[in-house]
């Protein structure tokens, strides 16, 4: 496997049970109806621990353009080579929004709410405010990338589980700060879903929300860009 297409596959695999597991919280008639925020948070950190373990060994598993670019920043991973990562990322995130909804496109019939069907796909906040928002995701995924990068070169290694501590990063960020904008930490994440959410022929649907979709990219290179920035001064 190259690493470009482990990127490709680890971030399907990452929006596939990611997204996924909001498809079964938030849509109609599903097994998972209204299990909340908990099942959500602990959807999405074995999606990054399933994604992570299956093609780290073959890209290191950026899954994620904001852990790519600091990774970059720090001089870890070659800037040659992000262009490439962030495409396969992107890319992996829009076949992995359609399966979610070609899994669950039942569902999306028989639920009414555009707000809810936009949900699965990409994020949005509680409380619309721009700047709070922004703030929201900036530390976020601070908090995601600073500790990702102290897991690089593990002074302790957990063999093939090396990918479970990151996965309980996740699920820390999202039970303690994915109530204001639902934590997207990843364009990957977010922006690619949220195309596929504008294309897709889906029953009923609003808009794709892009007044705010540029929150979530911004907040998170933001973010990535200042736990790099710390990372560098405190090796100095």
């Amino acid at each position: 496997m190259t690493p470009l297409f482990a990127e490709f596959i680890g971030t399907t695999l990452l929006v596939l049970l990611g997204n996924g597991v909001v498809a079964n919280v938030l849509l109609n008639k599903t097994k998972g109806q209204n299990s909340g925020l908990i099942v959500i948070a602990f959807g999405w950190a074995m999606a990054v621990f399933i994604a992570a373990f299956s093609v780290a060994a073959y890209s290191g598993a950026h899954l994620n353009p904001a852990v790519t670019l600091a990774l970059a920043l720090c001089n870890k991973f070659a800037w040659s080579g992000v262009f490439g990562y962030i495409c396969a990322q992107m890319a992996g995130g829009m076949v992995g929004a359609f399966l979610v909804w070609f899994i669950y496109r039942k569902h999306f019939e028989d639920t009414e709410c555009g707000d809810t069907k936009l949900a699965v796909f990409c994020t949005g906040p509680a409380i619309r405010s721009m700047s709070g928002n922004l703030a929201s995701e900036v530390i976020a995924t601070f908090v995601l990338v600073f500790a990702i990068l102290h897991m690089v070169s593990p002074q302790v290694s957990l063999g093939a589980m090396d990918a479970l501590p990151v996965g309980l990063v996740v699920l820390g960020i999202g039970v303690s700060l994915g109530g204001t904008t639902g934590y997207a930490m990843n364009p990957a994440r977010d922006l690619a879903p949220r195309i596929m959410h504008s294309i897709l022929p889906i029953a009923a649907k609003r808009d794709s929300d892009w007044s705010y979709s540029w929150i979530p990219v911004v907040g998170s290179l933001t973010g990535g860009a200042l736990a790099a920035s710390l990372h560098l001064v405190l090796a100095l």
